[in-house]
């Protein structure tokens, strides 16, 4: 049985490898072939990677132009590829933008083929027409949600939709204690250990870093023992970010591949808004929220589209309250950072306030063996199966 998966960027890469893994284990009695848009992680999965996806990708319209290209460049690859190789079936992971041109060419040229949307886009949060939702509704035989909020939406308008919960549950049940983390990383007790996570998309390094880099100067010069951890996403950051440790006088350190082992060990992040703040949530760690766009995105945004988005981080989006602090282009300023993360690190109560959210927040998430589930529904799509 062939199966296409396209997805993009590194978060889609990490939903995709796991959701692979997952597939193998719950058909260990059919040979399965897995052709994908993705990236390394997928490759590592066992799928065989048409076009690396994980570097493709912006946040907002003006971000998204040095990207139009790639983007269209390797859905034609993709469209190419299943106009030549028809697979028993598609499932589509988030990423918009080529997803939606993929889904469409299915439904018009190769509609016998089953095709699924886990983790659609987030049109539940901050679509300002029905015209996307219509479409992905329109070519998509299943959605498989992973939140609740995103269920009731896609279900509402006509998509038949099971809700699996987030695959990021199964992700953090394996990772270390905060003892054997931070004994990992030789974090001595004394040592305050903070989680600096600017940058998934190149886009961030321009707009996020700066800021980051500049709050956590402040709150170096405020606790001498803090310590600052910075996990790569991708490989080709390493530079740009030692470069940027260097300007501002950090102390800290850069790691590769020991994502869980700093989120384990931290005490607190300061992060850019994305699938990390559900990490974190779900090892208790108090954490700031900032996001930035290209001005002119904002305002075309605000003023033409009049779009609005109740909140940009998951955890917040998952109880619709705001259960971490965000910081949002213009209120995104070293004070309001560094204000809010001394509350959180020196206060008991706040630090209390936000593990009791955070548990409520973990409710919504579903139970252990999403991706299981998630492979369940997916392989019950397949042909004579």
């Amino acid at each position: 049985m062939r199966i296409f998966i396209s997805t993009g960027e590194v978060s889609g890469d990490l939903q995709g490898s796991m959701l692979i893994a997952a597939m193998k284990r719950q058909a260990a009695d059919l040979q399965l072939e897995i052709v994908a848009l993705g990236g390394e992680r997928m490759a590592e999965a066992g799928a065989t990677i048409l076009g690396d996806t994980s570097g493709i990708g912006s946040m907002g319209l003006i971000e998204s132009l040095p990207y139009i290209l790639p983007t269209l460049r390797v859905q034609r690859r993709a469209i190419a590829f299943l106009k030549q190789n028809p697979p028993d079936l598609v499932v589509l992971i988030d990423y918009m933008g080529p997803n939606l041109g993929i889904g469409t060419y299915m439904q018009k040229h190769l509609p016998q083929v089953p095709v699924v949307y886990y983790i659609a886009p987030q049109e539940w949060v901050w679509s300002v027409g029905l015209r996307n939702t219509t479409r992905i509704v329109g070519f998509t035989d299943k959605l498989l949600a992973i939140f609740p909020e995103e269920a009731r939406y896609f279900s509402s308008n006509g998509a038949k939709v099971s809700w699996v919960g987030h695959p990021l549950v199964d992700r953090m049940q394996n990772a270390p204690s905060r003892e054997a983390a931070r004994a990992k990383l030789d974090i001595t007790p004394e040592q305050t250990a903070i989680a600096l996570l600017p940058a998934s998309r190149h886009q961030e390094l321009k707009y996020l870093l700066p800021v980051i880099f500049a709050a956590a100067q402040t709150i170096q010069a405020k606790l001498p023992e803090v310590h600052f951890w910075i996990p790569l996403s991708l490989e080709i950051y390493k530079q740009p970010i030692k470069e940027a440790i260097e300007r501002y006088g950090l102390r800290a350190t850069v790691v590769s591949g020991q994502q869980k082992e700093v989120f384990a060990a931290a005490d607190f992040a300061i992060t850019k808004s994305g699938t990390v703040n559900l990490e974190l949530a779900l090892l208790n760690v108090p954490q700031v929220v900032v996001y930035r766009l290209n001005p002119i995105t904002v305002w075309i945004a605000r003023k033409i589209l009049k779009g609005s988005i109740p909140f940009a981080s998951p955890p917040n989006l998952v109880v619709m309250r705001p259960i971490v602090p965000e910081f949002l282009q213009e209120q995104a300023t070293p004070e309001n950072i560094t204000q809010a993360v001394m509350e959180l690190l020196l206060n008991p109560e706040r630090r209390q306030q936000t593990l009791t959210d955070y548990q409520q927040m973990r409710q919504c998430l579903g139970e252990v063996g999403v991706c299981d589930r998630a492979a369940q529904e997916i392989l019950q799509m397949l042909p004579n199966k």
